[in-house]
């Protein structure tokens, strides 16, 4: 390991790469240890959890794409500024217009955990803007590197179509090559002109970004437990079973069949399934373990 060799010649890497891993290591091989990987692996997860993460997971993205876009010219961030490759709203707003319909916006929850992670995102951008590299990286490379697992697992759980519907979040059309896309994201963070500390600052704000996820899922299993959805209960199974607003009578070709997946998803969304934070918590330490390296790349 290149940390081993740094160590053995008497000196420790400034990558800032580098860095971040060693920074992190431990929460990471904590987080190896704990029940939560295994439990995500093996698909626990329900439909309702699903959607609340993904609702979460637009607001932070929208705040984190937002402030990029504030900084794109910004020598802190500029050489890091990929929206093609890597920016997730769009495909989130994609998810949640699949999952909630076409007035998803007046559907979606938003914590004042998650709030919390959007407000902390604009205030760096508009005066830190140095330690966005820490949200991005593990945000953006942590998608990117356990995107495809994660994609095969919810896709297998919650039963949905193998044409990748719900599942834009993980697709990354504009990356062709994941490994070279990682090779040059961590080359050009490497080369960004950073005094060791402001190195130091984006490894904290790293471990800052952790936790305010799990803050997040804290917070979503809170609602989960009472069980609510933007602010209120969630409908019983038997209601949900029911088509909203159509008549099956009516129902023709294309729109037929979208609102028969759609009554399929709902029929899913309140069905027994463990603990949201041991599954999103599995998700965020699956996919910031590998975008630090702990994992085989």
């Amino acid at each position: 390991m290149e940390t081993s060799q740094s160590h053995s010649s008497g000196r420790m890497s400034t990558d800032l790469s580098e860095l971040l891993k060693e920074a992190t290591k431990e929460v990471h091989e904590q987080a190896e240890n704990t029940p939560f990987m295994r439990n995500f692996q093996k698909g626990q997860v329900s439909l309702q959890e699903f959607k609340l993460v993904t609702s979460s997971l637009y607001f932070i993205y929208s705040a984190l794409e937002e402030e990029i876009e504030r900084n794109k010219n910004n020598p802190v961030y500029a050489p890091l500024y990929f929206p093609a490759e890597l920016h997730r709203k769009a495909a989130l707003e994609e998810d949640l217009k699949y999952f909630y319909g076409e007035n998803w916006r007046e559907e979606i929850p938003c914590p004042e955990a998650t709030q919390k992670y959007v407000e902390r995102l604009h205030y760096i951008g508009k005066n830190e803007p140095e330690l966005l590299v820490a949200h991005a990286y593990t945000r953006y490379l942590g998608d990117l590197s356990g995107g495809q697992v994660l994609k095969k697992i919810a896709q297998k759980a919650l039963q949905l179509p193998s044409t990748g519907e719900g599942l834009a979040f993980f697709t990354f059309d504009g990356v062709s090559n994941a490994t070279k896309f990682k090779q040059l994201y961590r080359s050009r963070m490497n080369a960004l002109e950073m005094d060791l500390a402001t190195k130091k600052r984006v490894t904290e704000e790293a471990k800052k970004a952790f936790l305010l996820n799990i803050r997040v899922f804290e917070a979503l299993q809170e609602l989960v437990s009472k069980g609510q959805e933007n602010g209120h209960p969630v409908q019983p199974q038997a209601e949900l079973l029911r088509p909203r607003n159509v008549n099956k009578s009516h129902q023709h070709g294309a729109a037929a069949g979208k609102e028969s997946e759609r009554t399929k998803l709902r029929s899913t969304d309140t069905a027994g399934a463990p603990s949201l934070l041991r599954w999103v918590v599995a998700l965020s330490c699956l996919a910031m373990t590998v975008a630090v390296g702990l994992f085989a790349m």
